[in-house]
């Protein structure tokens, strides 16, 4: 029998799932499925042909075989790690001008540029944040090199970076009256969360007003956490101060927003090709 091999890829999850509490939370760090994460713990044990979690209650623990594991598999992650930082060290004659949302950089940029720091130390990324129409005109213009946005935009080829599902947040202290109408924190006119909110309000002939508007997204924060009203945005705007009311209120469902960068066709820099590539992997 020649040598047999372990997918990264199902290591990377066993680390992940070993430090979590359960699968559900293991698949939140790595941006799969709970059901993915089961499926690759299956095919790991197979693998392997021992079992590497137990059940203790509604929670799972490593087996004496998984605590062994995962040593080994820290060790492998690492150097895999450290293989692809010394052969990535390029320097890249221009940076990255990289165009973002709001909700973009308040959630996603931050892990994304730590993972390019790490993968290419040499790549600098200058970062401008706007709105949706902006995004569009300086990318068209070559302003920016790539453009992060919950909008779609045609003309440019893009890449789905993480769907995440919306729902309608007030901060802890907020306090729905029944009988009037609801009350909304919203962005400006062009925003998609305000027109995905109002259009399922409608829809659903529930009334609503507008408590609060503000341009920005910090200011969206302070309105809810000031228990003037609710907004519809994506989970990971989630804070201890902030709590999803789409039961308590009886609001309608709202669809999922896909996050995407996208860049023109031509023109793309090389540093520009290896961030997008970096993130299409992660």
């Amino acid at each position: 029998m020649g040598p047999r091999n372990i997918d990264i890829n199902l290591l990377r999850t066993f680390v992940a799932a070993a430090e979590s509490e359960h699968f559900g939370s293991a698949a939140k760090k790595i941006y799969k499925s709970q059901a993915a994460v089961s499926q690759q713990m299956q095919r790991l044990e197979s693998l392997l042909g021992c079992a590497l979690f137990e059940r203790v209650g509604r929670n799972k623990r490593l087996t004496d075989q998984g605590t062994k594991l995962l040593k080994y598999a820290k060790r492998i992650l690492s150097l895999n790690d450290e293989v692809f930082r010394a052969m990535s060290r390029t320097v890249f004659e221009h940076p990255v001008r990289l165009g973002a949302c709001p909700d973009g950089v308040d959630s996603l940029l931050p892990d994304y540029l730590a993972l390019c720091a790490e993968t290419y130390p040499g790549l600098r990324i200058d970062i401008q944040i706007g709105g949706s129409r902006w995004l569009a005109a300086a990318l068209r213009r070559g302003d920016i090199d790539l453009a992060l946005d919950v909008a779609s935009h045609e003309g440019f080829q893009s890449t789905v970076l993480r769907v995440s599902p919306v729902v309608w947040i007030a901060g802890a202290r907020f306090r729905f009256q029944r009988g009037l109408p609801v009350p909304l924190v919203l962005a400006d006119s062009a925003c998609i969360f305000r027109r995905e909110a109002v259009a399922a309000l409608d829809e659903a002939g529930i009334p609503w007003r507008e408590a609060f508007q503000t341009t920005t997204l910090a200011g969206i924060r302070a309105a809810l956490r000031a228990g003037l009203g609710i907004s519809a945005r994506t989970i990971e705007m989630l804070t201890p101060n902030l709590k999803v009311v789409d039961k308590e209120v009886g609001l309608p469902t709202l669809p999922p927003i896909s996050y995407s960068l996208f860049s023109r066709e031509s023109d793309c820099s090389e540093g520009a090709k290896k961030f997008i590539e970096l993130l299409a992997r992660h």
